[in-house]
C-alpha cells in the first residue's frame, strides 16, 4: 500500500503560528482512519485557549476572540485542513454524544501535546455513554445516502472512499459499545471485525481513481453488509454496558478554570 508519509516538522510549522495557544493538536481524517492516499490532505484538529479576558469580559469570543479557527490551504508543500475549538466549546461537545471531538483528542497521531491534553484524554472515558452509539449509525447513515449518487448522477460507479467511511464509522461504533474504547483506525478495527473484503477496498482506494471505483455486482453486496453491520451496531448498543449519562462534567469544569487562569494575560500571535 502507497501510505502517505507524515511530515511532523512541516506540520509542527503550522501548529506553532496558530494565533492562540494550544492544548493539543493531532491528525485526524484518512490518517487516523488508516487509509491515507499519496495525495491526502492533512486534517489537523486540536483545542486552542482563548485569553482569560476575552471570555470574562463584556468582550467576549462574539467580540473579537474565535471559539473555532479554521485555515486551509497548501502550506510547505502540503495540503491540510486545521481547525480548532477553545477549550470551553470543545469541552461541551466531549459531553455530548459526539464521538467525533473523542476520536481527534484520543488520535495516536500527535503533532502538539500538553499535560492538560494528557488530563483531557483520562476525563474522556467518564465521557462515554452508550448514546454515542447514535453519532456512528447517524454518520453512517448519512454517508451511506451519499453513497450512490455519483453513480446515479451519470458520474460513473460509486467510489470506494465513500463506502471505507461508511465501514469505518461502523465498525468504530460497534467496537465502542462492546469495550468503551475509541478506535478509528479502520485497519486496527479490522483485526477484530475480520471482514475479508476490507483490505481489497483499501488497496484499491490507495491505488488511485482508475481503480478506487466499485463494479455494478459490488453494491448490492456492500448494501447488505451496511444493513449488517447497522443491525450489529444497534445490537451492541442494546447490551451495551456503557452508562448512560457522561459523569465528567466537573472535571473537565476544573480543568477549564486551570487552564484559563493559567492563560491570563497571554499574548495574541500576530
Amino acid at each position: 500500500m502507497n501510505a502517505q508519509v507524515i511530515d511532523y516538522e512541516k506540520l509542527q510549522k503550522q501548529v506553532d503560528a496558530h494565533p492562540y495557544p494550544l492544548v493539543f493538536a493531532t491528525i485526524s481524517g484518512a490518517h487516523l482512519y488508516g487509509f491515507p492516499s499519496a495525495d491526502s490532505d492533512f486534517d489537523l484538529r486540536g483545542v486552542h485557549l482563548l485569553p482569560l479576558e476575552q471570555v470574562v469580559g463584556l468582550d467576549g469570543p462574539e467580540c473579537g476572540g474565535e471559539d473555532t479557527v479554521e485555515k486551509e490551504g497548501v502550506h510547505d508543500g502540503l495540503e491540510m485542513d486545521l481547525v480548532t475549538h477553545d477549550a470551553k466549546k470543545f469541552f461541551g461537545l466531549m459531553l455530548k454524544k459526539n464521538g467525533y471531538v473523542l476520536e481527534q483528542l484520543l488520535s495516536p497521531l500527535v503533532v502538539h501535546t500538553t499535560p492538560e491534553h494528557e488530563e483531557m484524554k483520562a476525563i474522556a472515558k467518564d465521557c462515554i455513554t452508550k448514546f454515542h452509539g447514535h453519532h456512528y449509525l447517524g454518520f453512517a447513515a448519512t454517508q451511506w445516502k451519499l453513497f450512490p449518487k455519483p453513480h446515479l448522477s451519470g458520474d460513473g460507479p460509486p467510489r470506494v472512499k465513500p463506502l471505507l467511511y461508511v465501514y469505518r464509522v461502523l465498525l468504530t461504533g460497534i467496537h465502542l459499545m462492546r469495550s468503551g474504547e475509541v478506535d478509528a483506525n479502520l485497519l486496527t478495527l479490522n483485526e477484530t471485525a475480520k471482514l475479508p473484503y476490507l483490505d481489497e477496498l483499501v488497496e484499491r482506494k490507495l491505488a488511485g481513481p482508475e481503480k478506487g471505483r466499485l463494479d455494478e455486482a459490488d453494491i448490492e453486496f456492500h448494501e447488505r453488509e451496511y444493513e449488517r453491520l447497522v443491525a450489529e451496531l444497534e445490537a451492541a448498543m442494546a447490551t451495551s454496558t456503557l452508562p448512560e449519562l457522561p459523569t465528567g462534567k466537573d472535571a473537565l469544569n476544573d480543568l477549564l478554570v486551570r487552564l484559563r487562569v493559567s492563560n491570563r494575560g497571554t499574548e495574541v500571535a500576530t
